[in-house]
């Protein structure tokens, strides 16, 4: 990792991958006493950010499995579930019939309440394929669900 202080940067900082090394670049009048503080947001953004740090689909299926276990009340049968690039108007999708789940690629990048929220909705539908009372009723046990339904339609309102 490097520091730059760069005496015509007034407020902002920011920062950069070249190769494996991080760059931050604060003003130079920064105080010493906050750079490790901006330094170590700068690169935690950066880390959000990083292509190569996208959960892999078998990431995606042990969180699959640890909120099925934690949230829904039955043993779910075998299902599979995908990161997948193709889907931009929805957030996932489920197929009951062959118990396969897709996730939109979009959500790599957001908070993991949100894909929480996404992947048990989705497992839900395993349990009770439609949007009745009782599938609310399933949902109901996630305790972040309006937060996460609220990121997403901020997200969505931005984005169009």
């Amino acid at each position: 990792m490097e520091v730059r202080r760069s005496k015509r940067r007034r407020r902002t900082v920011s920062a950069y991958r070249d190769g494996d090394k991080v760059i931050v670049l604060i003003p130079a009048s920064t105080p010493r006493s906050q750079e490790r503080e901006l330094v170590e947001e700068m690169v935690q953004r950066l880390d959000r950010t990083d292509p190569r740090q996208k959960p892999s689909d078998e990431a995606l299926a042990q969180r699959a499995q640890t909120l099925a276990e934690k949230y829904l009340p039955e043993k779910l049968e075998p299902y599979s579930i995908r990161w997948v690039r193709n889907q931009n108007t929805r957030w996932g999708s489920c197929t009951p019939a062959d118990r396969s789940i897709r996730i939109s690629h979009r959500l790599q990048l957001m908070p993991q309440y949100v894909v929480d929220y996404v992947v048990l909705h989705e497992l839900a539908h395993l349990v009770v394929p439609d949007h009745s009372a009782s599938f609310k009723e399933l949902m109901a046990v996630y305790k972040d669900q309006a937060k996460a339904q609220g990121f997403l339609e901020g997200w969505s309102a931005t984005s169009s």
